[in-house]
């Protein structure tokens, strides 16, 4: 991926580098289960209370430049 997405992080000595909210051992795709199975922000934000809604914003960032660079790629 080419960009930087402030507030994602992929270290592979946190979580085997797996991308995270920065500052947690949050897995972005999680918090993007979250809200596609409908979870709001507030929702999430009380879940997981060290997470901001900047950083909820940041993991949708992440997917939208992911599924741009998958382009092409068909979901079955």
């Amino acid at each position: 991926m080419g960009r930087s997405i402030e507030g994602i992080v992929s270290n592979p000595k946190i979580c085997s580098g797996k991308p995270c909210v920065r500052g947690t051992r949050i897995h972005e795709h999680i918090i993007l289960d979250l809200l596609a199975a409908g979870e709001s922000f507030e929702g999430i934000r009380k879940a997981y209370p060290n997470i901001t809604d900047e950083d909820i914003r940041a993991c949708l960032l992440y997917a939208s430049i992911l599924a741009d660079e998958e382009a092409g790629v068909t979901a079955a």
